[in-house]
């Protein structure tokens, strides 16, 4: 005599159909404007080539709004997703490097130049070295020990504000050339903001490490 299988509940098939798990899901809302910001990018750079910095101004503007939407939708509508965590912090470092390479070619602002331009090497140099150093050591640790679960520290948020910032800033002066005074100290707050958080998240991955491993014993 065969025995039949207990039927599943009615409610934990309903949460089966209704509930599929949220890292599974790819085409979100939050996942197409964090895609949209990306797309972004050339056009700003295509902006700043032909020296156009109030649409460039805007378009970074566009790109900063989409990128508070996306964070803001994945709560509201609840579609978090393991894809929207990898690309939104991408596509920030994509558009804010990005901004600091091409600030930083004297070609890019027609001559003469205006006090202050371009961008000085060493603070795109600062900014480019911490994240590859960040990278570079997340990867190596992964590497050795396997952990994954790395996350942003405080201090690198506030760092990425005052990116963000600065470029608003420096395309302002850019056309308004008259108001480019303060770049000096915009540029030495970028840079010690990016050599400061760059030490401390050394210390704040050693503490996700120790926690990793009290976890776990």
């Amino acid at each position: 005599m065969k025995t039949r299988p207990y039927p599943i509940p009615i409610e934990n098939q309903k949460s089966k159909v209704v509930n599929p798990p949220v890292s599974s899901r790819i085409v979100t809302v939050p996942n197409l404007l964090t895609l949209f910001r990306m797309a972004l990018i050339p056009v700003f750079v295509s902006l700043l080539f032909y020296s156009k910095f109030g649409w460039a101004l805007g378009v970074f503007v566009l790109a900063g709004i989409t990128d508070g939407l996306d964070g803001l939708l994945a709560r509201r509508l609840n579609q978090g997703s393991q894809l929207g965590a990898i690309l939104d912090p991408i596509a920030d470092k994509l558009l804010l490097v990005t901004s600091f390479v091409i600030l930083s070619m004297p070609a890019i602002i027609p001559p003469p130049l205006p006090r202050h331009f371009p961008v000085p090497f060493w603070v795109t140099a600062a900014v480019f070295s911490r994240d590859i150093f960040i990278i570079v050591g997340a990867a190596a640790i992964n590497i050795v020990t396997g952990f994954r679960r790395f996350r942003p520290s405080w201090l690198g948020k506030i760092n990425t504000t005052i990116q963000i910032i600065a470029i608003a800033a420096v395309l302002i002066a850019a056309s308004f050339p008259k108001l480019s005074g303060y770049l000096p100290t915009v540029y030495t707050i970028v840079f010690s903001f990016a050599l400061i958080s760059g030490v401390h998240y050394i210390f704040f991955a050693s503490r996700l490490l120790n926690e990793e491993r009290r976890q776990s014993e």
